[in-house]
């Protein structure tokens, strides 16, 4: 298989039109990297059931399309990654937006799969913090409010490369928080501006 099939844009080889299960690696790689910070190919690969060779082709291409980079070692020959870190930007390009898309997706899909199954956690873990504001905020502001809420959650990202630094008792949390302005529908008639 050449590297142009397994990097289509669909998923499929560019000659049999047949669908590649590498496809669902690289997402099932998104997935976990969402929920849990950072992972090597050998972790991925523990967790997802799945080579660490063929985890880290597919880290590697993720990587190479812009998706995710790789995070900060801690010593040793492991080689991180973590989803890519973004900086605003006027123009974002369609792989972000794309990427984005797939993020919120997974992001949708976790928390529809801990209402349906939180039940079956055990009773300290049964609740959930999830909150929501609306705020009056210029582009400046709402970018200051996501570094405060980056550096609050500073503390607490090394956990996943090192797990002795974890409290007893500590389990991955899913950590989503959206900035969007509020636009008028456009039956309303007002200016976005």
């Amino acid at each position: 298989m050449t590297e142009d099939g397994v990097n289509a844009p669909d998923g499929r080889t560019a000659d049999t039109g047949e669908e590649l299960r590498e496809h669902g690696v690289r997402t099932a790689l998104l997935d976990l990297l969402a929920e849990v910070g950072t992972v090597t190919a050998t972790e991925a690969a523990s967790r997802l059931g799945y080579s660490s060779g063929l985890c880290s082709f597919h880290l590697r291409q993720l990587a190479r399309h812009g998706y995710i980079e790789e995070a900060p070692r801690h010593g040793g020959r492991a080689r991180p990654w973590r989803l890519r870190r973004h900086t605003p930007a006027a123009d974002a390009p369609t792989v972000e937006e794309q990427f984005g898309n797939l993020a919120r997706g997974l992001e949708d899909e976790s928390w529809q799969r801990w209402l349906t199954q939180r039940d079956e956690a055990s009773a300290e873990w049964r609740h959930d913090e999830a909150f929501s504001a609306v705020a009056y905020l210029t582009p400046e502001e709402m970018s200051r409010v996501a570094d405060v809420i980056r550096r609050a959650l500073a503390p607490y990202q090394d956990r996943e490369q090192r797990p002795l630094a974890r409290p007893d008792g500590a389990r991955p949390v899913a950590l989503i928080t959206r900035l969007f302005p509020l636009l008028p529908h456009a039956a309303d008639g007002v200016d976005q501006d």
